[in-house]
């Protein structure tokens, strides 16, 4: 072994796999493939099946039967009056089952795929920056003229891919069961001091558009609730849903659901910190910054340096 690989091996971290799956044969198969052929290899892959009735559980048995390092977990199917619910359980339940416990966990979705090295280059984020607390690849969907990025503000790591160091992932959870629980546990994460990132050199591809599990309008309507929830400010709800609207007037609904949420007093979440980290992330001076993010024009992204 050269000394170039002995360091390598020395900084190397397990990291191990947790795909939430409802009727997700035909995805679960594909991606079946793309985690096969990793030039790193996960020590777990969790398949935690939540109530399908199509052959996904079949796709995860012969797979568990293929490779000893597969394995299928049956969750109770879970009500899903709340989107997110029910695959957050799954990964959180999947996780737990972990033992002994990797040194990153991956919440990995069953709609996506991706290049071979995809984990090599993520984990090698992990390793050459020690405060890094969750992370994921950049998010290609399908449009018209191809694959296209899509983009977030700030350094949100997307859910689909989201890797968490393990000591991180234990200082946020319990994870919330609502929409908004990948927003709520990076703020918990930052609050702890723990970096997050976007990888834009790390890619993966989105198989089924975001929202369209469930409806547009619901999404948008339920992501209203969830502002009101984290006490988005007003002035941010406002600007980022006529600018939603614009691409997509389904959008208008989530002021529907904030207005809705407020007029019945619903609880807001109980952490002061984690809500005063999400105002002052939507400070109006921020906004234009924020706005170019949104549309591929400008990254903030932590760790790109060191990645």
């Amino acid at each position: 072994m050269t000394d170039r690989e002995d360091l390598r091996a020395s900084q190397s971290l397990r990291y191990a796999l947790v795909t939430p799956a409802r009727d997700e044969e035909l995805n679960l198969r594909r991606l079946a493939g793309c985690v096969i052929s990793q030039t790193r290899p996960p020590s777990a892959w969790v398949v935690v099946d939540n109530g399908s009735v199509d052959g996904t559980v079949g796709v995860a048995q012969a797979l568990a039967g293929e490779r000893e390092w597969v394995r299928l977990m049956l969750a109770p199917p879970a009500p899903r009056t709340e989107r997110g619910g029910p695959p957050v359980q799954a990964f959180v339940a999947g996780a737990g089952s972990l033992d002994p416990p990797p040194d990153v966990v991956v919440k990995l979705d069953a709609d996506v795929s991706f290049d071979p090295d995809f984990f090599d280059r993520l984990l090698g984020c992990f390793e050459r920056n020690p405060r890094l607390g969750i992370a994921s690849g950049l998010c290609l969907e399908q449009g018209p003229a191809g694959w296209k990025e899509t983009y977030s503000t700030g350094s949100h790591a997307r859910g689909a891919t989201r890797a968490y160091r393990w000591p991180c992932f234990e200082a946020v959870c319990p994870l919330e069961t609502t929409m908004g629980w990948d927003t709520i546990d990076e703020l918990r994460a930052r609050a702890a001091g723990w970096e997050i990132a976007t990888i834009p050199e790390v890619r993966f591809y989105h198989h089924r558009k975001m929202g369209t599990r469930e409806g547009a309008r619901r999404s948008w309507f339920r992501y209203g609730s969830m502002a009101h929830y984290l006490e988005y400010r007003p002035s941010y709800l406002l600007l980022r849903t006529l600018y939603r609207i614009v691409r997509e007037p389904s959008a208008a609904a989530l002021l529907g659901g904030y207005l809705l949420a407020a007029v019945r007093r619903r609880p807001r979440y109980p952490d002061d910190a984690v809500r005063r980290l999400l105002r002052e992330d939507q400070r109006l001076r921020h906004l234009p910054t924020r706005a170019l993010e949104a549309r591929g024009r400008l990254r903030r992204d932590r760790v790109i340096d060191q990645c």
